[in-house]
């Protein structure tokens, strides 16, 4: 059976946020429980250059829900970042996100399949020494289906993991599973 380009991108991007929607419940009652800091894991970092966590939360949910709008509209333009904001706000956020994926129908996405997309994005890029150290603007040229899989879903995955991270590093008893989420296994009947 072939795969649909709902089918690669609606649920997968539904199973990591939901994931992270509980990861964040879980980690309000640990700070409840624990009598942690739940306010200071909004600007916390694995590293001091690494974005901090409100950041991460913001960037995955912009993948998920405006990676799929540029599909339909062909441009990549989320919202400005929000910058720091209380904990719950990020919970909110990330259901605002999951409404938004399950707001989109397998037609809706799918009437999209292999158009063409010439979209702007913004990467890092330093000609001369081929790394990642300095913006600029560039024009690709995808397919809906090579623009979320190389682009907005790796970059949807980094975020996710990089916040889970986060919080790992900050001591809340989190495990692969709790990534994970619900897996889509087919039925046992099938």
């Amino acid at each position: 059976m072939p795969i649909s380009l709902y089918d690669l991108s609606v649920p997968t991007f539904l199973q990591t946020a939901s994931a992270v929607g509980n990861v964040l419940d879980r980690t309000t009652r640990h700070c409840a429980e624990t009598g942690g800091d739940l306010e200071a894991l909004v600007t916390a970092r694995l590293f001091p250059d690494m974005a901090p966590f409100h950041f991460q939360i913001e960037a995955l949910t912009q993948h998920a829900v405006w990676g799929l709008k540029a599909v339909e509209t062909g441009a990549f333009a989320p919202p400005p970042l929000i910058g720091a904001m209380p904990f719950a706000d990020l919970r909110a956020m990330v259901g605002r996100a999951v409404t938004a994926l399950e707001a989109f129908s397998p037609e809706e996405v799918n009437s999209c399949s292999g158009k063409v997309l010439d979209i702007d994005l913004y990467r890092p890029v330093d000609e001369k020494n081929h790394t990642t150290s300095s913006w600029g603007p560039r024009k690709f040229a995808f397919t809906p289906e090579t623009f979320l899989l190389s682009y907005s879903l790796p970059n949807f995955y980094f975020h996710a993991v990089t916040a889970y991270d986060i919080l790992r590093a900050q001591g809340v008893p989190l495990g692969k599973f709790d990534y994970e989420g619900r897996l889509r296994a087919r039925s046992s009947s099938n």
